[in-house]
């Protein structure tokens, strides 16, 4: 008996030798049976078994083929349940486009993650087998062994079809030499780079729109500070987006007071009668849902609103979120980040006090700023920020390099009163526990550096997106073309899936929440909450996509 969970991979033929793993049939269409060892440990499988079954098979140096685990007692799962298994040699071969993410740290991670999660065929390249083995284990893409600058190993990567390939190593100078390379070898590609120096992201402008070919410098630090300047404007709010160009905000807020609470969303338009907002989704312990009308809002919900400019204000009244503006500003951590942050708001009504523990880049820094003030200290110790009057700070951004001396700092700010931190985050992981420890406001540079990288990717049937805080629901804008099964219909009529919910539409120069009797037209930019799993339901139905 085979169990009924399919797995689909391929290998080259000559990765099965010396793996103990053999083959008994004839290597065609037709389907095929190999056995495997039952202390086989290269192939990540746990549990007792006997052998796994191969359908359509196709040999032409790469063996492609779908399995099916069988055990002692019938049944087995693969990787403790993950439903995958991986048998892969140095090379890698698809007859679909795909593609090519070199480096398999957290911002390739995530960028493969995601892109997996929307059907795409993802090779990532690193020379780091642990790193590469830790992917293998999670998620279902192919990986290569070898160096990311190597003309050979882009090749066996798939470089002659690929339709992007994205280098987000640490390192910038490898990036631009890896895209170099690469466009060398084949200019077609969408060529992106993860580059913090300013200095060498100017290269692109240089060296001439032929020679590296980047369609895009990904700046993950950029990034930060923009979503640091959002959260000054608005620093209640846990999420911000903007669609339309600028016309439809979307503001995360969590609700700590005011007549939303123990009201259902059926009775919202009693709370407010503001026509320029509606509810789009409520984060509940993690997980974001699209409400019903009986839902009650409750305490501590986080709810995304969606909005025209003009009813903001609203959005901040009915959730009891009205604060005072920031003006007085302490940033812990001088590194690059602290220092693009602290330029920009240098040139603002804002009093600003910039502290790094290093005395020669406090020199430096002070050099680089006009008006605010430079001090030599440590984030983390409470005499020297209670001497400094950190508790009648409006905001303290920690930002050094050290996620856990960040968190201490924003924790030792709020004992002292100040009423609004802002905690840099390098893990993802961390993430759900910053938030669980009552820092509402977190940045994320590698985040940034992948929700970048998937906003341009995604442009067409996307032009834009916003990674909510459940990961496995985002928000996105499309264009409705000609074809679409939702053109010409009032709204109340359309089946749209559950995981789908439709948010605000722009129309020519107009934007506005739709309604019931609302009618969409070919042209329509639709601002949607979508589920990860109804993604390509918006490229067919939708889009009128096939």
């Amino acid at each position: 008996m085979f169990c009924k969970t399919p797995v689909k991979t391929s290998i080259p033929e000559e990765a099965l030798l010396g793996t103990g793993v053999s083959g008994i049939g004839n290597m065609s269409q037709k389907s095929v049976r190999i056995d495997m060892p039952r202390k086989e440990p290269r192939c990540g499988f746990s549990g007792a078994y006997g052998g796994f079954q191969l359908a359509t098979v196709r040999v032409c140096g790469i063996i492609h083929f779908e399995l099916s685990l069988r055990s002692d007692n019938g049944c087995a799962s693969a990787r403790q349940g993950s439903g995958k298994m991986t048998l892969l040699g140095n090379s890698v071969d698809s007859p679909e486009k795909g593609v090519i993410i070199l480096g398999a740290g957290e911002v390739g991670f995530n960028i493969a993650e995601r892109l997996a999660r929307d059907g795409r065929q993802v090779v990532l390249v690193d020379r780091n087998r642990k790193r590469l083995q830790a992917v293998q284990t999670q998620l279902d893409v192919q990986t290569l062994y070898g160096s990311v600058v190597s003309p050979a190993v882009l090749n066996q990567a798939g470089l002659e079809r690929a339709e992007a390939v994205i280098a987000v190593t640490n390192s910038d100078e490898v990036n631009l030499l890896a895209c170099l390379i690469a466009n060398s070898g084949n200019p077609a590609p969408v060529k992106l780079a993860r580059i913090r120096n300013d200095e060498l992201a100017s290269l692109r402008e240089i060296m001439g729109p032929d020679l590296l070919n980047l369609r895009a410098v990904i700046n993950p630090d950029a990034e930060v500070v923009k979503s640091i300047e959002t959260m000054i404007a608005l620093p209640r709010a846990v999420d911000y987006g903007e669609f339309g160009e600028g016309r439809i905000k979307i503001l995360a807020v969590e609700i700590l007071a005011g007549p939303l609470i123990g009201k259902t969303l059926a009775h919202f338009p009693d709370v407010t009668p503001d026509r320029g907002l509606r509810v789009g989704g409520i984060l509940r312990r993690e997980r974001l849902m699209i409400p019903q009308a009986g839902e009650i809002f409750q305490a501590g919900d986080v709810v995304y609103f969606v909005c025209l400019e003009e009813s903001m204000a609203t959005v901040l009244a009915i959730t009891g979120t009205e604060t005072p503006p920031v003006r007085y500003i302490t940033i812990v951590g001088g590194g690059d980040i602290g220092l693009r942050l602290a330029e920009g708001l240098d040139k603002r009504d804002l009093r600003i006090k910039l502290i790094d523990s290093n005395e020669k880049r406090c020199v430096f820094l002070a050099g680089r700023l006009s008006n605010a003030a430079v001090l030599v200290g440590d984030g983390t110790d409470r005499r020297f920020m209670l001497g400094e009057n950190i508790g009648g700070s409006d905001m303290t951004i920690a930002l050094t390099g050290d996620e856990e001396t960040n968190i201490l700092i924003c924790l030792l700010a709020k004992s002292l009163g100040c009423p609004n931190t802002i905690t840099r985050v390098n893990k993802n992981a961390y993430m759900p526990i910053v938030r669980a420890i009552g820092l509402r406001l977190s940045v994320n540079p590698r985040l940034a550096a992948s929700n970048s990288v998937i906003r341009f990717l995604r442009r067409g049937l996307r032009l834009s997106s916003l990674a909510t805080q459940d990961e496995n629901v985002e928000m996105l804008e499309g264009a409705l073309r000609d074809g679409s099964e939702l053109l010409d219909k009032p709204i109340r009529n359309l089946a749209f899936p559950a995981g789908i919910n439709l948010l605000a539409v722009v129309r020519g120069d107009e934007a506005f929440i739709p309604r019931g009797d609302t009618i969409l037209k070919a042209g329509d930019c639709l601002t949607l909450l979508c589920d990860r799993t109804r993604l390509a339901w918006v490229g067919s139905s939708l889009l009128g996509r096939k």
